[in-house]
């Protein structure tokens, strides 16, 4: 499922602690938290903003020493709960030229996400802990091991979320731009 994205997002209410203790007595693997400033742009071609669902997203993410471009097409296309996406991500080496580069071709920008990532990974699944400047704090499951369709994916992480036995928040059908933005109805 290369170039697949299936994850989840919820609010969370309780202490990122207590699920990290969880995640830690299952062997999951943690890595240093970093910064992460995405900057996402419209582009002049085709309003990504048009439709009455938002199903598509063109990022630049500037981490630590790090670039990466990124383009996200949300499924099913028109209903306003996603439940995966093409995701087409790659590294850049001068994020000052590729901002450059989408001004001079007129794209716009849109929102601008800086939140602070943690990301554990166990079982196949990426758990990010993102304390988001402006929102509060979210967590997002996403599914990195081996499947042959969607729905599997799918299954796997609501297995393994409720295998954590601990509450989370409301789940959220929206992606970070769509809530900067204040685009409530949106869903990625």
């Amino acid at each position: 499922m290369k170039y697949i994205e299936v994850e989840q997002k919820f609010q969370l209410l309780s202490s990122p602690e207590d699920l990290k203790a969880t995640l830690t007595a299952r062997g999951a693997k943690s890595g240093a938290a970093s910064r992460q400033v995405d900057t996402y742009y419209n582009a002049p071609h085709r309003d990504f903003l048009a439709g009455s669902v938002i199903s598509e997203w063109l990022r630049v993410r500037i981490e630590d020493e790090a670039a990466s471009l990124n383009f996200k097409r949300w499924y099913p296309l028109e209903e306003p709960v996603k439940t995966h996406c093409d995701e087409f991500e790659t590294t850049v080496a001068d994020a000052e030229a590729v901002t450059r580069l989408l001004g001079a071709l007129d794209f716009t920008h849109l929102t601008t996400v800086d939140k602070v990532r943690e990301e554990w990974i166990v079982d196949g699944v990426a758990v990010a802990f993102d304390n988001v400047a402006g929102l509060g704090e979210f967590i997002e499951f996403e599914f990195k091991g081996e499947a042959d369709t969607i729905q599997e994916a799918t299954t796997k992480i609501e297995e393994f979320i409720a295998g954590l036995g601990i509450q989370l928040g409301d789940r959220i059908h929206a992606g970070y731009p769509h809530l900067t933005l204040g685009i409530a109805s949106a869903s990625a």
